[in-house]
Order: C-alpha cells, then sequence, then structure tokens
C-alpha cells in the first residue's frame, strides 16, 4: 500500500493543516522535552522532590532522606535522571515523528507520533491518584503540554483525511 504523499497529483501542495497540526504536536513534544529537562537539573538543587510535590504530598525532603538513608537518597536521585531521560526521549520522538513524519502526510507517523505518548502517560499518570500526587502543580503542565498536542493531533489528523480524500 502506498502511503499518502504531499505531492500526490492534483492536490498541489500539503493541506494546511498538516502543517499546522504537526506544528503544535511538535510544541506540545518540545513541552515535554522542556519538563525533562527542569526534572533533570531540580535533581541536583536542594529542591530535590519533583515540581508541585511539596510537604502536603511528602512529609520529608531532601535532607531528611539523605540522613535517612544515603542509598536510598542516591536511588531516588536515580530515578530521577532516568525519568527524565525517558520524559526528553519521548518528547523527541514525538517531535521528530511529527515534523518529518505527519507533516508529509504519513499515517504510520501520525498513529506513532500518538501512541508514543498516550503509552508513557497511560503507563505514568495513574500512581499519581492513589498516593495523594497528583496535584495541578505537579501534573499541570504535563496536562498543558498534553492538551497542546491533543489540538495539534486532532488538526493534523483532519489534514490526512483531507490528503487521503484528494489523493485516492
Amino acid at each position: 500500500m502506498a502511503a499518502a504523499s504531499p505531492n500526490t497529483p492534483g492536490l498541489g501542495e500539503e493541506p494546511s493543516e498538516l502543517r499546522l497540526g504537526s506544528a503544535v504536536m511538535v510544541i506540545g513534544a518540545v513541552a515535554f522535552i522542556a519538563y525533562a529537562v527542569w526534572f533533570f537539573i531540580r535533581n541536583f538543587t536542594g529542591q530535590f522532590l519533583e515540581v508541585g510535590i511539596g510537604p502536603e504530598q511528602v512529609d520529608v525532603g531532601r535532607d531528611q532522606i539523605l540522613a535517612f538513608s544515603p542509598q536510598l537518597y542516591g536511588y531516588i536521585r536515580h530515578l530521577h535522571i532516568a525519568l527524565s531521560g525517558f520524559i526528553a526521549a519521548t518528547g523527541l520522538a514525538t517531535a521528530l515523528l511529527a515534523w518529518f513524519g505527519v507533516r508529509r502526510g504519513y499515517v504510520w507517523a501520525w498513529v506513532s507520533a500518538v501512541v508514543v505518548p498516550v503509552v508513557a502517560l497511560a503507563v505514568a499518570i495513574p500512581s499519581h491518584y492513589p498516593y495523594g500526587l497528583a496535584t495541578f502543580g505537579h501534573l499541570g503542565l504535563i496536562y498543558l503540554a498534553t492538551a497542546v498536542f491533543i489540538v495539534g493531533a486532532l488538526i493534523a489528523l483532519a489534514g490526512l483525511r483531507k490528503l487521503r480524500t484528494h489523493g485516492s
């Protein structure tokens, strides 16, 4: 099966929805990368705990954890570093799929760009709720980035549908 292409005869150029939608998807994905960088940096500051997590959620801080168990402190730091890497990698993969695949009209790229963050969020988000960690300060930026990304994905989907309709 041949992939739809912006160079489909009779279409002239890619639908504007593809350009706009993929650009908005990239903005959402770059927001994930920015969050990951912020998360990474916080690991090396006195703040230590994740953004939006305070004494209401965790009744001890960096110094108390370090005093209690240096090994536990090191373990938490390593988790923060690893998680920031996975968040950044998810954002980067999603941005590249959107910019180089979705923008060119590839449905497989749209599906991949949507599935990658959906899987990451479906695994990560639910565990925040039973432990009282789902604060607006903690998840609000991720929810905002996700909302931006979804808007872009829906706009791009309209462009993909237009491309397929005019390209058939």
